[in-house]
């Protein structure tokens, strides 16, 4: 037993305070809230920079900038180390890394980085590699396969094709 363990103890028995229990206990009539309104009752919440009705002060400055936010590229990455525990003649593609537990089932894009030493010639497509992965990866005698995304379907519109 540690002097932790018994103030843990200790404090866990205390009773919580009961509230609306008379004027004498202290904590009667409002309970502790204050007088009424809307943070007097129960399942009250305000969100952050609430101003009571007013324009809250973020609405109320200008935007500036441009934020990349919703038009960036997330890749899900690997790196070529990583890679070692398939073998020669696997096909690794973005359903071969999921189920190996590199990369998530539900990535859209991969990347391939160099971090690490390949022994092995694999046949590896993705959606991009980085210069040192690609070396590394010919060096071993394998190779790096671009997979080209294909078109949107309101893209091939515009341009008038169907395939």
């Amino acid at each position: 037993m540690h002097l932790h363990d018994v103030f843990a103890g200790i404090s866990g028995l205390r009773k919580p305070r009961r509230v609306g229990r008379g004027r004498s206990s202290g904590k009667g009539k409002t309970c502790g809230r204050g007088h009424n309104g809307q943070k007097s009752r129960s399942g009250f919440s305000q969100r952050p920079g609430f101003e009571s009705g007013h324009v809250p002060l973020y609405r109320r400055l200008p935007i500036r900038g441009f934020n990349n936010f919703n038009f960036r590229t997330t890749y899900a990455t690997v790196n070529v180390g990583d890679l070692d525990r398939f073998e020669k003649t696997d096909e690794i593609d973005r359903e071969a890394l999921s189920r190996a537990g590199l990369i998530r089932a539900n990535a859209k894009l991969v990347k391939i980085l160099g971090n690490g030493e390949v022994k092995k010639s694999l046949k590896v497509k993705a959606d991009k590699f980085s210069a040192t992965a690609r070396k590394k990866l010919e060096k071993a005698g394998g190779e790096a396969i671009l997979i080209v995304a294909p078109k949107a379907e309101h893209e091939q519109e515009e341009t008038g094709k169907s395939e």
